[in-house]
């Protein structure tokens, strides 16, 4: 899977739009929040509700999963694309982490 495969997942989900907050860091959005950080070589998404949940992908695919960096106390974790994690995964995780932050949008904000 490529960079921009990926980006166009993320994309395709309702409300989601893309955002460049940092300059040269592309992050998708629904409503005011990130449910996805895409780089070159993987994505950063909220793989569970704590740290300790989250480490499961850690200890999986360790190398190609890492907690990340300020968030990763909240259950974020970088994925890497190209790697050990098969794509089918990093879609389904992107996926996850975009249910888990809709579920927490006030409803004004989720899409319809």
């Amino acid at each position: 899977m490529t960079r921009d495969e990926l980006l166009a997942h993320c994309l395709g989900k309702p409300g989601a739009w893309q955002d460049q907050p940092w300059e040269g860091d592309v992050v998708a959005k629904v409503g005011p929040k990130i449910f996805a950080f895409v780089g070159d070589t993987g994505v950063g998404v909220k793989c569970a509700p704590t740290r300790e949940a989250a480490d499961e992908w850690l200890h999986r695919y360790p190398g190609d999963a890492t907690a990340m960096a300020y968030i990763g106390r909240s259950g974020w974790n970088t994925l890497q694309i190209g790697g050990a994690i098969p794509d089918e995964e990093i879609l389904e995780a992107v996926d996850e982490s975009y249910r888990w932050v809709v579920s927490k949008l006030p409803r004004k904000d989720r899409p319809a």
